[in-house]
């Protein structure tokens, strides 16, 4: 499955309106109509907008769209109890929207309903609302009067009082959506995560002075907890806040050993610099009595990471760990599994293919054997399973804990069609197997020879079967190599503190790192030290590419569809009336003045000649 297939069945659609009926005089259908009323919506002449909406619902009442601008209208309009009647109706008509969810979420929270509005809000993320989150963020005015005051002494550091005032955290704590958002999923950016450094220490100042408690304040403090765990503990911190924090954690050691009682606020401040389930006798923990606020959080980090060990047990070792550097690489993803993936990408088209509103195409209905090789965390083999239901799908991965995760996150989904394993790539030719699909994107620049375990995976594709590939361009990760020769002479090492130290010098050099920057990888421990620090690395060109498909009898299939459609748009005026996708000579010349086009990776598919 490529990103074009994955983006559409991610994809929420209004299906209604391109199937109605054509009425009026101007023969205007629901498709024209509802542009009209967007666009008027957009100019803020609500009184046409609203009459449009109103004329589409009397001829089909659950039109989710003209539900949903409905309800932003009254929402403006301050009208909330009408608003969320209006998105009350829009959900039963499509419940996996997650723009409904989260505007539902909003007038909830203006009415005072915190309960419901936290319920939309963390629905909206698990829909997809996730990759936008941080956007939302940064719109609140609170957000962004603290991150106006952090850039105005940027890179000097601010003090509590100068930040917060005499609020502390409460503001922040009384933000439901960037509290569902801490909790959901990594928020990879720059000023929000020096924010919430900051928040971090004024709870650690608080708990470390027992100040009485808040019950907001306790759930904000639960939820950046969750957050520091999804990273990793990415945050830096200084040496004073580090010994404050080791100074809570022994208190609360005590604190458990001895019975005494233990201040909610305590375990989340904690649990925000350390991970739960690694401290002595966590367990204790567990059969405590807690307020509802911590159930999540002790959830997240001591129920999950216990029920993972106990997958280990379970996954095969299908083929031995002995060439040197598939050692070494396996040590490092043992150490930090990779992607720390949180939110099914696939939830709304899940959702829909259990009501019957998409059916699978006869391709995905197909019986076959899938190979995911080098699946990591389980979002691509899992990904694959539900798109591809009636598939034989085998999963394999090198880090045992890495796989623990994917069997756990697959196991809450009811996914019953994936096969999990250890194994070594360029072992698996020993396996006697063969398959329709193999899936191998990010994995082969690890080996330590990418083309050795490419040749091994050829050999287990079938006559006819296709490829998925994907592989790190020379070109575009110069600034990558510019930053290991960095972190080369400044000698830091793939430790937690070291990377925390690089990414902070990072942030205080910001102009000069902004591809780093931008990356959603550099937010968290593992996908930063994968993507500065990883033990092996290499990077190819587009001509090496096509002499290996050449050599090995692979029929370029073409790169993905890129996220920015104005690549393809320079791609055929660079070469007018000539323009041909699947032409890897193009495309290397195309690449050569437009470096930065595959930055992520080239990815694409390549197939095999039937026999």
């Amino acid at each position: 499955m490529n990103r074009k297939e994955r983006r559409a069945a991610g994809k929420r659609r209004d299906e209604s309106a391109g199937n109605a009926p054509a009425f009026g005089s101007a023969g205007i259908g629901m498709a024209g109509l509802a542009a009209e009323a967007s666009r008027f919506y957009g100019m803020r002449r609500f009184n046409e907008a609203q009459e449009i909406c109103r004329q589409i619902l009397a001829r089909e009442p659950g039109h989710v769209q003209s539900l949903n601008l409905l309800g932003l209208m009254a929402q403006a309009a301050g009208d909330h109890r009408s608003a969320v009647k209006t998105f009350a109706k829009a959900i039963a008509s499509d419940e996996v929207n997650a723009a409904c969810h989260y505007n539902a979420g909003n007038s909830y929270q203006a009415l005072g309903n915190r309960a419901k509005a936290a319920a939309h809000f963390s629905k909206a993320l698990a829909l997809g609302m996730d990759a936008r989150a941080v956007g939302f963020i940064l719109q609140s005015p609170t957000v962004t009067s603290y991150v106006g005051r952090i850039a105005g002494k940027w890179p000097l550091p601010v003090t509590s009082a100068e930040l917060f005032g005499t609020d502390s955290v409460a503001r922040l704590a009384r933000d439901l959506f960037l509290r569902a958002a801490l909790e959901a999923t990594t928020l990879a950016n720059m000023q929000l995560e020096v924010l919430l450094g900051y928040a971090r220490a004024e709870l650690l100042q608080r708990a470390s002075n027992q100040d009485p408690e808040d019950d907001e304040i306790v759930a904000f403090a639960c939820a950046l907890a969750r957050q520091c765990f999804i990273n990793e503990y990415a945050y830096g911190q200084t040496e004073t806040e580090s010994e404050l924090a080791g100074a809570l954690r022994d208190r609360l050691l005590q604190d458990l050993a001895s019975g005494a009682a233990i201040a909610p606020l305590t375990l989340a401040v904690v649990a925000a610099y350390f991970p739960l389930h690694a401290l002595p006798q966590a367990d204790a923990l567990l059969r405590r009595d807690w307020p509802a606020t911590t159930a999540g959080l002790l959830r997240v980090q001591l129920r999950e990471p216990r029920e993972e060990m106990a997958e280990r047990s379970t996954i095969a070792i299908l083929t031995p760990i002995k060439n040197d550097v598939s050692v070494e690489v396996m040590r490092q993803y043992e150490e930090n599994p990779y992607p720390r993936w949180t939110v099914n990408p696939l939830t709304a088209f899940a959702a829909d293919r259990a009501r019957g509103r998409t059916v699978a195409t006869a391709e995905q209905r197909a019986e076959q054997d899938i190979l995911i090789a080098g699946c990591g965390t389980g979002s691509h083999a899992i990904q694959i399973a539900q798109v591809y239901p009636n598939a034989r799908v085998l999963a394999v991965d090198i880090s045992m804990t890495s796989l623990s995760y994917a069997r756990r996150k697959t196991r809450e989904l009811g996914l019953r069609n994936i096969e999990y394993a250890q194994a070594d790539i360029l072992e698996l030719g020993a396996i006697g197997r063969t398959f329709d699909s193999i899936e191998s994107v990010g994995v082969l620049h690890h080996l330590a020879e990418p083309f050795a375990g490419w040749r091994v995976l050829v050999s287990l594709l079938r006559p006819g079967g296709t490829m998925r590939v994907g592989l790190y361009s020379d070109l575009a990760r110069r600034v990558i190599v510019e930053a290991r020769a960095r972190i080369a002479a400044r000698n830091y090492r793939a430790t937690a503190a070291d990377i925390r130290r690089c990414r902070r010098d990072i942030f205080r050099e910001a102009e000069q790192w902004k591809p780093l920057i931008g990356a959603k990888d550099f937010y968290s421990m593992s996908g930063c030290r994968d993507l500065l620090f990883n033990v092996m690395e290499h990077r190819l060109t587009i001509p090496e590419i096509a002499a290996f498909l050449n050599e090995h009898g692979l029929t370029f299939g073409g790169f993905e569809p890129f996220d920015d459609p104005a690549v393809l748009d320079q791609f055929r005026k660079q070469f007018p009336g000539t323009a041909d996708e699947t032409d890897l000579d193009q495309w290397h010349r195309f690449e050569v003045d437009h470096a930065e086009t595959f930055w992520d990776m080239y990815v694409f598919t390549a197939g095999k000649t039937a026999n």
